[in-house]
């Protein structure tokens, strides 16, 4: 669920893909603030680093839909010293995908597509061939996690292959759709949520499809370059930057199977890259547009991102929670990982607040304890307590 506990999502159908698994969740962390009030981020980043093999870490706050304090401290790679710096670029995992539903968003906006048009409808050729539940999903569903797709796809073989595809990526995305519908649903589209990066890729075809332009300049037309997103690409960062960290060692080589990391066709469900200051930017226009002030989308836009389905803890894709560690929302929250990295976004739209947390590495060196440890004490600074629910 989207909820940051340390807790997982379901476990995938084959072992190759544990890598492609997301975090999702924060509504059961509970960890002690590690710095006091009186401590710069920086401190507060470096201390919760410590006990663990973290390399690196950065984070921003947000007060009153502004950026407050931005630190990084840590270096590129562990086995050199070179520090990280403010304008390097990190990998932030799913915590990309409310970027990628505000790109369809836009197209929505501009009648490219439509949000309750059927798959039958938006990818006429493949309706015979897709398994008949999927045929009237939404693009709603798709992007809240409720198409009942499952994770990835469930033959980790062909899954892996996409690593070394040479083909173009639309061309690729093609033939993993076609595979990803073939496969039986984990529920009945529209009842439950089940988190799918397949139903990221199946937008991203029908974006594909609908505008004859690939994924990844859609998301720079229509965010990236409106937000001023400089600074943010796809897959790893730019050569001399940061590197992900794995087993204690830093990632120098592109992933080549699912326990490595993410494809390359997976850009819609998590495959990019920014400064700090570039994701901040993104979650800023988020809290404005809670307020009806939002520049990138519609109201209506942003209220369908961040209110959560009927019966599902997921609005679009915004994990959407009454409460955080005893702070008081609404709170919206995404989290992401492919193993080598660790990203974590949670907004406060009530009080214009938020606090972004990256890191260089994943559980396996600890960042996910160093994560809690910054973001544990810093929602005390950005909301009230939570009224206590009446028994």
């Amino acid at each position: 669920m989207h909820t940051i506990a340390a807790r997982r999502t379901a476990a995938c159908s084959h072992p190759t893909v544990r890598a492609l698994r997301r975090w999702l969740g924060l509504s059961l962390l509970c960890v002690a603030a590690s710095a006091s009030a009186a401590d710069n981020l920086q401190t507060r980043i470096a201390q919760a680093m410590q006990g663990t093999a973290t390399p690196a870490m950065g984070g921003v706050v947000i007060r009153d839909g502004k950026v407050t304090e931005q630190a990084v401290s840590g270096v590129r790679r562990n086995d050199a010293r070179t520090v990280a710096t403010h304008n390097d670029a990190w990998m932030i995992g799913s915590t990309g995908k409310p970027i990628t539903v505000a790109m369809i968003a836009r197209l929505v906006e501009q009648g490219v597509l439509t949000w309750d048009a059927p798959l039958s409808a938006m990818l006429p050729d493949l309706a015979a061939q897709m398994q008949p539940a999927y045929r009237e999903v939404t693009l709603v569903q798709l992007l809240s996690h409720r198409a009942g797709l499952p994770e990835n796809l469930t033959d980790g073989a062909a899954l892996d292959a996409f690593f070394t595809d040479s083909r173009a990526l639309p061309v690729q995305r093609e033939a993993y759709i076609k595979a990803a519908l073939s496969e039986a649903p984990v529920h009945p589209p529209g009842t439950e949520f089940a988190y799918s990066n397949s139903g990221f890729l199946v937008a991203a075809v029908i974006a594909e499809r609908a505008t004859s332009t690939d994924v990844e300049t859609l998301i720079q037309r229509e965010v990236f370059q409106p937000l001023g997103m400089t600074g943010a690409g796809f897959g790893a960062p730019p050569a001399g930057q940061l590197l992900g960290h794995r087993a204690g060692k830093p990632v120098t080589a592109a992933p080549q199977k699912a326990d490595d990391g993410v494809p390359p066709i997976y850009t819609a469900a998590g495959n990019l890259h920014m400064r700090l200051q570039d994701l901040a930017l993104f979650a800023i226009d988020q809290l404005a547009g809670s307020r009806g002030q939002g520049t990138l989308l519609t109201p209506a836009s942003y209220a369908l991102m961040q209110t959560a389905q009927p019966g599902s803890p997921s609005g679009l894709d915004w994990g959407v929670q009454p409460s955080i560690a005893g702070r008081q929302g609404p709170v919206l929250v995404h989290g992401g990982s492919d193993g080598n990295w660790l990203a974590w976004v949670v907004l406060f739209p009530a009080q214009n607040s938020g606090v972004i947390a990256i890191a260089n590495a994943a559980e396996d060196m600890g960042a996910d304890k160093a994560s809690m440890g910054l973001l544990g004490g810093l929602f005390a600074e950005l909301a009230p307590a939570a009224t206590p629910v009446a028994k």
